[in-house]
């Protein structure tokens, strides 16, 4: 990044490069749109020919911040239009770019108490720029190495295998709401390159053998169970240890990045130092996934091993362990969506889900393992994460366009219609039974059977979801929907489950479904010129009033509760990961969870967005900074446009 003073004074040394730019543009966005030091309500407007200017009055003296914004639309009514800041003082301004000085500049406006909190949120910003650079760097040989191993059209991807190359391409892409999210705390660049999904390696898993009389489990991995549990699952003697402990002993696999301190300190905190054992010998070619903790067997991709690792993203307190409690909350959950879809029966065939009945943890986040089992028969289909529809593909042409090309006559629109279609169906028909699933972009994927695999010659869609824990559900709801049949809360560990009304459940709904499944394609795919937004805001909300309107319309009825929270409400709302996740303490911000901590912003499915600027708009200042206070000192030069600036 480019240099600035300690204490944030003046601005940069030198311009930032096109991914510097990139990347302050979106923090930039996210702190106006999280209202960090207080930028959206203590901004002031200043209209000037160039366009809106927030100015943020120095709370401690006569100077102030400029931040340049446009309309946004999407979580926030607007968003930084220049990577940088002006700092306005005696009739002066000077310019503050480089992300360090930009976010120092910042900290100078908060409170005290939350200046450390943007120093850890500078470093975070740190490694997401390393990381996008790496991504730049290593994208030539990881596409030829994708093209190489699955072929060169990625709508041939096929069946599990398939995935985790959507998986890398999705890995590349930036989060649709934190904006540092590339980068992972304690990890370097070697780290990434070894064991990262955005690489696509390759490598063996390590293995703990535990005792069995310390371990809790679940299904195949029941310590109790048979001493062999899933099948290609080592005994201990297998990996180089004595077989006296296949008796006594679990073999639990741990993360290479989990070695070391981390693993040494859990075993010292759980009381196991003593009684574990680390195999010699490693065993089991995995390949990341897109959460990287998750990883899945290079020879069977069905089998995913979700587990522990010591690092943070999204957030320095979004930790990449595995909670225990997490571990049978999920499983639970997945039970009773079982449960629900027993009782609507039209999804039975088009909505499916991974096994994750087994697992086993010695009471430690980090000596835990979720066994995953990946729906057999999907050999011939496209199992795309959500997460990878807007990503570049090797030829440079999106995943959607190519899913499109081959299912549905190259019209990206209607392979969205069918998504949305099906996803709002099924999770409204949740929203009725009072539940609202954390079913985000990476644990959600498209299942597309092709027309050429079909019988009837027509694509079929269906939905494949996963990691069920982080619920929000009515419980009253859920009672009067289900009976003796509906969970109650002992059976939950974590106790932020069940809730008393539907306002968590509506504001889970609208983040996760609404804003991350359905309205950032809307504005990714009018960003990327394949429709006009207009159009394809249009589309989601009219699936979602569709599928609402089946929900019933009567007060307090579920479609009626989302008709008002959800379509007619003035604002929604919308995460505020960087405020819960890094920025402030929890005391602070008041998060309970930092993934359900929220600001609010501007419903795009109530009011259709004003039309696009022309093409030749000019994205760039074309008249003098505004100053403060107004000055007589000659007019500052205005920058010339910088790579990477006009998003």
């Amino acid at each position: 990044m480019s240099g600035a003073a300690p204490d944030g004074d003046g601005g940069g040394t030198r311009a930032p490069d096109a991914a510097e730019a990139e990347l302050t543009l979106r923090v930039l966005s996210a702190l106006l749109r999280e209202d960090a030091a207080g930028l959206r309500t203590r901004g002031t407007p200043v209209d000037r020919a160039d366009g809106r200017w927030l100015r943020l009055a120095d709370p401690r003296g006569p100077g102030a911040l400029l931040l340049p914004v446009a309309p946004d639309g999407f979580q926030g009514t607007y968003g930084a239009r220049l990577p940088l800041l002006l700092r306005a003082a005696d009739g002066r301004t000077t310019e503050v770019t480089g992300l360090d000085a930009v976010l120092a500049a910042l900290a100078g406006q908060a409170e005290p108490e939350d200046r450390g909190g943007f120093a850890d949120f500078a470093a975070e910003c740190r490694r997401a720029l390393a990381a996008m650079r790496l991504h730049t760097a290593t994208w030539p040989g990881t596409a030829a190495a994708l093209s190489r191993r699955y072929g060169p059209d990625p709508a041939r991807w096929t069946g599990h295998a398939g995935t985790l190359a959507y998986d890398t391409l999705a890995a590349r892409l930036d989060h649709p709401v934190y904006p540092a999210s590339r980068g992972r705390a304690g990890l370097t660049t070697a780290d990434l390159r070894a064991h990262a999904p955005e690489c696509h390696p390759r490598f063996a898993l390590r293995w703990l053998a535990l005792p069995r009389d310390a371990l809790t489990g679940s299904g195949a991995l029941d310590p109790a169970a048979a001493p062999v549990p899933p099948a290609a699952w080592p005994v201990p003697s297998a990996l180089g240890l004595p077989a006296a402990l296949d008796r006594t002993h679990l073999a639990l696999p741990v993360h290479p990045l989990t070695l070391g301190g981390p693993l040494d300190a859990a075993l010292r905190d759980a009381g196991l130092a003593g009684r574990a054992a680390l195999a010699p010998v490693p065993y089991l070619d995995v390949v990341p996934t897109l959460s990287m903790r998750t990883v899945a067997a290079a020879a069977d991709p069905r089998l995913h091993l979700k587990l522990p690792l010591a690092t943070a993203t999204l957030g320095l307190r979004n930790r990449r362990t595995v909670k225990p409690a997490t571990l049978a909350d999920g499983a639970t959950v997945q039970r009773l969506l079982a449960a629900v879809v027993r009782r609507e029966p039209r999804f039975r065939d088009s909505v499916l889900h991974a096994d994750e009945t087994a697992y086993a943890h010695a009471g430690h986040e980090l000596l835990a393992v979720l066994c995953r089992r990946q729906p057999a028969g999907l050999d011939d289909a496209l199992v795309v994460p959500l997460a990878a529809l807007l990503a570049p593909a090797p030829d440079g042409r999106l995943v959607v366009d190519h899913l499109a090309g081959r299912c549905h006559g190259g019209d990206p629109l209607a392979l969205l219609d069918g998504l949305f279609t099906l996803l709002f169906d099924f999770q409204t028909t949740l929203f009725g039974y009072g539940i609202a699933l954390e079913s985000h972009q990476q644990n959600v994927s498209l299942v597309l059977d092709p027309p050429d695999r079909t019988a009837d010659g027509r694509p079929r869609i269906r939905l494949l979801f996963k990691d069920d824990d982080g619920p929000r559900i009515h419980h009253a709801r859920l009672r009067a929907a289900l009976g003796p049949d509906a969970p109650g809360p002992g059976d939950f560990a974590d106790p932020r489950t069940l809730c008393d009304g539907d306002g968590p459940v509506a504001d889970v709904f609208a983040t996760i479904t609404v804003h991350l499944c359905a309205g950032a394609y809307a504005f990714g795919l009018a960003r990327h010129g394949r429709a006009p937004l207009a159009a394809l805001l249009g589309l989601v909300r009219d699936r979602l009033a569709e599928a609402v309107e089946r929900l019933g319309t009567a007060p307090g009825e579920p479609g009626a509760v989302l008709r008002a929270h959800v379509l007619h409400a003035r604002r929604l709302p919308v995460k505020a990961m960087v405020t819960a996740g890094t920025l402030m303490s929890k005391e602070r911000s008041g998060a309970a969870d930092v993934n359900k901590h929220y600001t609010t912003g501007p419903n795009y499915l109530r009011d259709l967005p004003a039309p696009a600027p022309p093409p030749d708009a000019a994205p760039y200042p074309t008249a003098p900074y505004p100053t403060d206070p107004p000055s007589t000192s000659p007019t500052p030069t205005v920058p010339p446009p910088r790579p990477g600036w006009n998003r």
